[in-house]
């Protein structure tokens, strides 16, 4: 059932779930499903969307159209710090006084970003990507860059999100589930009641951006400049992808796209996925190679020479994250004395 204000719609789930298609600007994802769960305090929210004024306008209709209005919402929980997910929780939070959580991994992301000047971290950026072997090209731009990232004050949450214990969502039944990989701090939230539709399962998942219909999700690396912790992301996902798949839900409400049904099924096509890629990376890595060198071999959704600036960026993230899996699992190794360090298959 669709219900609509103007222009805007919010899509009707049943059991008191409803859904807005919030738009990002200019990113092929069009926009961010943020959930509105009716409590016996107001609405709350699942994500938030995009700090953006039309985005803003598409928020405030969307809970219109629910009935409600945007100062009567009583909590907003954030699946992960993205600003496609985070970005309107302050403007939120302004105009109800609604709480705001998010896991403390992700907190943590969000408390970092607000205190680094944009100047130390494009720094940062570079030197990180210097390392990975970037060419001088590509790196001298952020050397020079000073302007403000988009998103680089988001709110702080007040609440932490604390895994496996349910949210403060008086009348429903809403735990967290810690699915780090995408995010260190990604939570999904698993609705624990009965399908309104009858559907057999163990009830609803908003799955964030952790198990999407169609599209791989990122794994990539936040790290702090002043911790030397070796993280291993997509490690870290698989295992996370695996805790989804047990508990076997009746339908999976994402962010992005569309919800859908046989999560175990969604499950095992990422899992073999992975496991196919980084199959074909030691293939790759016969000869040693830089993560830059690496990304550029890897298949992506476009030939490298059409992906975008910023997104070259992401990619040798997410190489640099296959790698550290593989090292891991005594698979690859760096090369002794290799500067910028290159890695071998063994």
């Amino acid at each position: 059932m669709v219900s609509s204000r103007g222009q805007v719609r919010a899509y009707d789930h049943g059991g008191g779930v409803r859904s807005l298609r919030v738009p990002i600007p200019d990113n092929p994802l069009g926009f961010t499903l943020v959930y509105v769960v009716d409590t016996d305090r107001g609405p709350v929210l699942v994500d938030t969307g995009w700090d953006d004024p039309g985005s803003w306008d598409v928020l405030v209709g969307g809970l219109e159209a629910c009935g409600a209005d945007v100062g009567e919402v009583y909590g907003v929980v954030i699946t992960h710090h993205h600003p496609d997910h985070h970005g309107l929780s302050g403007k939120v939070r302004e105009a109800s006084g609604a709480w705001v959580a998010m896991h403390a991994a992700d907190a943590s992301i969000v408390r970092r970003t607000r205190e680094t000047r944009p100047e130390h971290w494009y720094t940062y950026m570079a030197d990180k990507l210097t390392a990975a072997g970037a060419p001088e090209e590509h790196v001298a731009p952020l050397r020079k860059a000073r302007r403000t990232l988009p998103g680089f004050a988001p709110a702080l949450p007040d609440r932490e999100i604390v895994p496996g214990e349910l949210l403060d969502l008086p009348g429903r039944r809403l735990r967290a589930i810690w699915t780090p990989g995408h995010t260190p701090g990604h939570v999904c939230l698993h609705l624990e009641e009965e399908h309104p539709g009858g559907l057999p399962g163990h009830g609803r998942l908003f799955s964030g951006d952790h198990v999407l219909p169609e599209i791989t999700p990122h794994i990539g690396l936040y790290e702090d400049p002043d911790d030397a912790t070796v993280t291993d992301p997509l490690g870290d996902y698989l295992d996370s992808l695996e805790r989804v798949g047990r508990l076997a839900p009746a339908e999976v409400l994402p962010a992005h796209q569309h919800p859908f049904t046989d999560a175990p099924a969604r499950v095992r096509d990422l899992l073999t996925h992975h496991e196919d890629r980084l199959t074909g990376l030691l293939a790759l890595l016969s000869t040693p190679l830089t993560p830059w060198q690496l990304a550029e071999r890897m298949e992506w959704n476009r030939p490298w020479a059409q992906i975008p600036y910023g997104s070259r960026n992401i990619a040798v993230s997410e190489a640099e994250a296959h790698l550290r899996r593989l090292v891991k699992l005594g698979r690859a190794e760096a090369v002794t004395g290799s500067e910028p360090v290159t890695y071998v298959a063994v």
